[in-house]
């Protein structure tokens, strides 16, 4: 119905999108590789959080970058 102008994605499941899925027929979708962490910075800061993370775990610490926090709360 064209309500959506246009989308850029990503992520799919399964991965990689099989080359018949509808999508890929579409005019205002962009497809992509999942690629947007790539960056040396990115990855830098990933590798950062990571250490930080594993560090706070060995010292029996809260997690700094905990993806779910809520594990906390029990």
């Amino acid at each position: 119905e064209k309500r959506i102008a246009g989308a850029a994605l990503d992520v799919f499941d399964p991965e990689p999108i099989p080359r018949d899925h509808p999508l890929l027929s579409m005019e205002n979708i962009v497809i992509v590789p999942h690629i947007a962490s790539a960056s040396i910075q990115t990855r830098r800061r990933m590798a950062e959080i990571s250490v930080q993370n594993l560090v706070a775990g060995l010292r029996g610490e809260r997690l700094p970058f905990c993806a779910n926090p809520q594990v906390y709360a029990s």
